[in-house]
């Protein structure tokens, strides 16, 4: 009577998570030609940053950080140091230590194998629309979020390296006239306007973007880090100013 009981929790919470995955497909499909488009921008940069074919797979592979990778690639195609390379990357890839412990809590209830391997599939998309089905009130309610997550994790991967792979193959056959790195322009915005979800990001976004074009003839494309690290700074400088005197004005 057990073991029945117990596999038909098992069929249901599986029935669960295939319908919450169905779901978060349904609802990131349509970022998934962006996200080609992005891909096949940066395996085209690889290659022509001198990367050999080998060198570029890996790094798409590995490193999986769209944003981190293009930012990388002018200063190791510049011959910077080494430490330029790391910290730049470093500093554009801080957000993903926001949306971690925006997301980790959720799956708290998994062993660290598991929430490893969720955490190398994380980016931008599933900051833009997992907290809007899981919300923080739901940390203690684990149905579905799996199946949700992967549903949005594993498409955009898919995309993602398909678009890379064949930037790679096809750098050489794919003239500049074709004006691909305004599609990838396109799909960073297709990515980044979910995630401008309140004034704190948009604050953010805004001050990073000025900065970006102010700072554009900095040496070693140093212009996008200074950027980054103060559209940072000024988002959670109003996000402080929020949490602090919102309260207030409610009481």
């Amino acid at each position: 009577m057990l073991n029945s009981e117990t596999a038909s929790g098992h069929q249901s919470a599986a029935i669960v998570e295939k319908r919450a995955f169905a779901a978060a497909f349904k609802i990131s499909a349509a970022t998934m030609p962006g996200i080609f488009a992005w891909g096949l921008v940066s395996g085209m940069a690889m290659v022509k940053s001198g990367l050999t074919i080998w060198q570029a797979l890996g790094m798409s592979f590995f490193v999986f950080a769209g944003s981190a990778q293009l930012a990388a690639l002018p200063l190791i195609a510049a011959d910077a140091p080494a430490w330029v390379v790391f910290v730049t990357a470093l500093v554009v890839n801080l957000r993903f230590v926001i949306f971690a412990a925006a997301i980790g809590p959720h799956f708290a209830h998994l062993c660290w194998p598991q929430r490893l391997w969720y955490g190398y599939f994380n980016a931008d998309i599933t900051m833009g629309f997992f907290p809007r089905r899981f919300p923080s009130e739901t940390l203690h309610q684990p149905a579905g979020k799996v199946g949700y997550f992967t549903g949005i994790c594993y498409p955009n991967w898919c995309a993602w390296q398909s678009g890379a792979v064949a930037g790679i193959f096809l750098a050489s056959q794919i003239p500049e006239s074709w004006g691909i790195g305004f599609a990838g322009t396109l799909a960073l915005l297709a990515v980044m306007i979910p995630l401008t979800i309140n004034l704190a990001a948009l604050g953010g976004v805004l001050v990073a973007g000025v900065v970006a074009i102010a700072a554009a003839q900095f040496p070693y494309r140093l212009g996008l880090l200074v950027a980054v690290v103060a559209g940072m700074a000024v988002a959670m400088c109003i996000d402080y100013l929020m949490e602090r005197h919102l309260p207030r004005k409610t009481r």
